[in-house]
């Protein structure tokens, strides 16, 4: 009993006990600093802006309350503490405020508003800064992928199913497809940051103030793109965080499953492609390597960003709908992590498939093996012997089956080996020409002119429709970005 009554004591009397104060007001205390010290001052800026505009505090006093606000604004947040005299950093910077305008000033700021409708705001703030800086370095790699796809129309590679050789296509075909599910990705993040991007400030604790705020105002100063007008809604909702875990979640899942092929493809049995020296590591004991550590990493740190996005969606999880500010304390920091881990991913990518070099030779000899043109024979024969494609079918499965047994490639047989094994089915005979067609990579590719198809002029005409798209969604971002930054520079230098 004595080391209970030890602990007992050691803990203290009174709130917050020690075990408390290390285990979670230190912790939350760090990550506000850490993540939401800017964004507090630009709210108290806003606030105490539309408290004057709105006459409900004289001007005189919303000067010295900006004053106050933009001196203690300029504090090295780093070197700051927990302090068990401050509940947390809100509560310490109010403080910091008081000593500089005096108490009464500093605790009028808070007319009108409350820990609540402050916290989620905080929250947004931070969280559209992350998608803005997402997209951006999504937009980027999309850059490199349609730069690459176009260099590559007539780099012809094996395409898979059931990870099993398939049929013939081209690396530019490749790339555009993983740019397309790219771009949904990105309209997922962009979505989320419209959800995100709304605001909450005049909600209060939960129904709103009985003092003639404006919530279009502070709304307007801060860069939000609308109010959440039930004040309930703006509190209790979590919409908005499920939405950015899960447009995250997806991001990762679709780049991890491209970032595998990648690894294969570098690896010396396919050998298709090869990463640039800036990104490969060589073994500590095995001096012939080249290390592939760049793609190694992206797709650890890709499942990482997974795994923090979720979390966040299973801290909400039940969650009562109402204030979850405290919740949030906990949870938000798995957000910017995930954020951090998904666009560290985005730029190794990026950086990777920049500088990588493709071994064209040895994806064309890929092309030439597997029976994987034999698709082309059953078409041949139903297009143009009238054969049924079910039969035609199961004349080239016979044919790839008799390949494989005989361990040849189709190349191998002569033209009438190849017909004696058809006349087995059916009475046509191919000719050498048709033969060649029927083997040949380029051709299987060329003929598949279909939209979407992997025919270079095809995947030219997607590249050059998708650079126009690409240009005009750039622009749409930057201009938000740019829009975002000078409604901050604005804030800060406001004058009353």
């Amino acid at each position: 009993m004595k080391s209970i009554n030890d602990f007992i004591e050691s803990e203290g009397s009174q709130f917050p006990g020690k075990t408390y104060v290390e285990e979670l007001l230190k912790p939350v205390f760090n990550d506000q600093r850490d993540y939401l010290f800017d964004v507090m001052f630009d709210i108290h800026r806003a606030h105490v802006i539309m408290l004057s505009e709105q006459k409900i505090i004289p001007i005189t006093e919303a000067r010295k309350m900006l004053a106050g606000i933009n001196k203690i604004a300029k504090t090295d947040y780093q070197s700051l503490t927990y302090q068990p005299e401050y509940e947390d950093l809100f509560f310490m910077m109010e403080a910091k405020i008081g000593e500089e305008i005096g108490p009464e000033l500093a605790g009028k700021i808070h007319i009108g508003r409350s820990r609540n409708d402050m916290g989620v705001a905080m929250y947004r703030l931070v969280l559209r800064e992350h998608l803005v800086t997402t997209i951006e370095n999504a937009y980027r790699l999309s850059e490199v992928l349609l730069f690459q796809a176009d260099q590559h129309l007539e780099t012809y590679m094996t395409g898979y199913t059931h990870t099993q050789p398939a049929q013939p296509t081209t690396l530019g075909h490749y790339l555009l497809a993983i740019y397309d599910v790219l771009q949904r990705d990105i309209k997922r993040l962009e979505s989320a940051y419209q959800t995100v991007n709304q605001s909450p400030l005049g909600a209060a604790a939960l129904t709103t103030t009985g003092f003639p705020i404006s919530r279009e105002r502070t709304c307007e100063l801060l860069g939000f793109d609308q109010v959440i007008e039930n004040s309930y809604d703006s509190i209790a909702s979590a919409d908005y965080l499920l939405e950015t875990s899960t447009a995250l979640i997806t991001l990762m899942v679709n780049t991890g499953r491209w970032i595998q092929d990648f690894l294969q493809h570098v690896t010396r049995e396919f050998g298709s492609f090869l990463v640039a020296d800036p990104y490969v590591q060589v073994s500590s004991i095995m001096p012939q390597k080249r290390n592939p550590v760049s793609i190694e990493h992206s797709r650890s740190i890709a499942s990482s960003a997974y795994g923090e996005a979720l979390a966040a969606i299973n801290m909400i999880h039940n969650t009562p709908f109402g204030d979850i500010v405290d919740t949030e304390d906990d949870l938000q920091p798995h957000l910017y992590r995930a954020f951090n881990n998904a666009n560290r991913v985005l730029k190794l990518m990026y950086a990777v498939i920049t500088t990588l070099r493709v071994n064209k030779d040895h994806l064309k000899k890929m092309t030439e093996r597997s029976c994987i043109t034999i698709t082309e024979l059953a078409d041949t024969l139903a297009r143009e012997y009238n054969i049924s494609f079910r039969k035609s079918h199961k004349i080239a499965s016979y044919l790839s089956t008799q390949t494989i047994q005989a361990k040849k490639e189709l190349k191998d047989w002569e033209i009438q080996d190849i017909n004696h094994m058809i006349n087995h089915f059916v009475d046509a005979t191919l000719t050498s020409k048709q033969w060649k067609k029927i083997i040949s990579p380029e051709y299987f590719v060329r003929i598949r002119n279909i939209q979407g198809g992997p025919n270079p002029q095809e995947v030219k005409r997607m590249i050059l429709q998708r650079e126009e798209q690409l240009a005009h969604s750039k622009w749409n971002a930057q201009q938000i970005k740019a829009k975002l930054n000078k409604n901050k520079e604005h804030l800060v230098t406001y004058q009353l």
